[in-house]
């Protein structure tokens, strides 16, 4: 619930209809939840019989695991990358990279924070408790996507 609050709360929460058009639009498996961003970015987007046959398609994650096989999070710039053409195309349509979808480096940054290593200076007058509170926000973000094993 912790990452949906991340994704703006039950308010920007939608259904979106996983093929748009055709006879499956209103099948109970054809719903899938969005956020209102990803959503409005896919609008009616869904690949032509052409582009299909050359292996583009959106990713169902009902269907198929899609992070980590398809897409993983660059560790330096913390943007999603495909590295399958759904993968590519998925983070595209559904503008997966917007700028406000900041939990990927704010989640970066307060591991490096917590991981790095030697001395920490800091002004605060219980070090452990600050420590302690960074550790909890961190484990409630949504864990990092890892590139594919090669």
């Amino acid at each position: 619930m912790q990452h949906l609050q991340r994704a703006g709360g039950l308010k920007c929460m939608e259904v979106d209809h996983f093929r748009p058009k055709g006879k499956i639009r209103n099948h109970y498996n054809n719903f899938l939840p969005a956020t209102r961003h990803c959503n409005g970015a896919k609008g009616q987007q869904w690949p032509t019989a052409a582009r299909a046959r050359q292996g583009v398609r959106l990713l169902n994650p009902t269907k198929e695991k899609d992070y980590g096989e398809h897409i993983f999070q660059d560790p330096k710039t913390h943007e999603l990358v495909g590295v399958t053409t759904p993968g590519k195309y998925q983070i595209v349509v559904c503008d997966l990279n917007a700028a406000h979808f900041f939990e990927r480096r704010e989640r970066a940054r307060l591991h490096d924070l917590l991981n790095r290593g030697g001395n920490v200076k800091s002004n605060f007058a219980n070090v452990a408790d600050t420590v302690a509170t960074l550790r909890r926000q961190l484990a409630q973000m949504i864990p990092p996507i890892p590139a594919p094993s090669m």
